[in-house]
């Protein structure tokens, strides 16, 4: 009897091991159905990561060996590389070729890897032109993939939904020229928080588009959650692609029970999660110290309090599916 249940065991080890090792190869194609996002065989499918931090203040860790260890380590179905357009000299705007080269390494790894990620045109104003060259570019490079979202507007601050809404169908008609199938991920007005406003005026006319909400548990109470249950009822499909314990600054202390609660929330509805992020800025939700190094295998004495929380999370929660 004994061997019996061990072999039982070390059969169901075996087989979460096989499919986070072939996450992408088992799930395949994502799309959306109603409100759900579901894998090639129509099944829903939670994805949970990490986001990098701005690519253009924190590029050291923009590698494939980073990558892997977030899978290996964290595991990590999905990674975000959050490229800054407008900030600092390293900035996409002052240096595409050095930003695309960064994001570029980051999606590789992603492929090397087997999991998903997400490109994210980090800013927080309209940037059609250089958002239409870049987002061209990529499609073009990466359709075949079945491992690629697109986030096209990070988080909008003080755009309006109508122009947050017409600069987004211009950058879907970029990619869908190219890539006629993969996530697109639409951001919500002030700060991805109102999520009510694209529900009563969605994109129409494209498939597979999800829209964002962003949450930092210790700022943003239940009526944030109650706000997208409502946009959900009414149709709209969304994607957590940013989110962290913290509040809006990110350097308050963790509050444990305000995240799990979002977390318990999201679960509950099966909604993707991304957590915010790979860096070592002297704020609380930046998960590493300084002595981390630049590619992956990280000790615990180089993690945060908030790296070691959110890696405990995807170990638990990304061994469910």
């Amino acid at each position: 009897m004994k061997i019996k249940k061990y072999l039982l065991t070390l059969t169901i080890v075996l087989m979460f091991s096989i499919s986070n090792a072939q996450f992408v190869k088992h799930h395949g194609q994502l799309s959306v159905n109603g409100t759900q996002l579901v894998d090639k065989n129509n099944n829903a499918i939670v994805l949970r990561g990490m986001s990098f931090g701005w690519h253009n203040w924190w590029p050291r860790f923009y590698n494939e060996k980073t990558v892997s260890w977030l899978k290996k380590d964290f595991n990590c179905n999905v990674v975000r590389a959050a490229m800054g357009i407008e900030p600092g000299e390293w900035s996409y705007i002052k240096n595409p070729e050095f930003s695309k080269q960064k994001i570029e390494a980051v999606v590789n790894g992603a492929i090397k890897s087997d999991i998903y990620v997400i490109i994210d045109w980090h800013s927080h104003n309209i940037n059609l032109k250089e958002a239409k060259g870049f987002f061209s570019e990529v499609s073009k490079k990466y359709a075949k993939y079945p491992n690629i979202i697109y986030e096209i507007f990070n988080e909008p601050d003080n755009e309006t939904w109508p122009e947050i809404k017409a600069y987004s169908e211009e950058i879907i008609k970029v990619i869908r020229e190219n890539d006629p199938r993969n996530i697109i991920l639409v951001g919500s007005p002030n700060w991805d928080q109102y999520v009510d406003l694209p529900a009563a005026d969605p994109i129409k006319g494209f498939d597979n588009i999800m829209y964002t909400m962003h949450f930092y548990a210790a700022s943003h109470a239940k009526v944030l959650r109650e706000r997208t249950d409502e946009a959900i009822k009414s149709g709209l499909p969304i994607f957590i692609s940013e989110s962290a314990g913290v509040d809006v600054s990110g350097g308050v202390p963790i509050d444990i029970k305000a995240w799990q609660e979002y977390i318990d929330w999201m679960e509950a509805r099966k909604l993707s999660w991304i957590t915010w992020s790979i860096s070592d800025k002297d704020e609380t939700c930046s998960i590493l110290k300084e002595s981390a190094k630049s590619e992956g295998k990280w000790k615990d004495d180089d993690l945060k309090e908030s790296g070691i929380k959110v890696r405990e999370l995807l170990r638990k929660y990304n061994t469910r599916d």
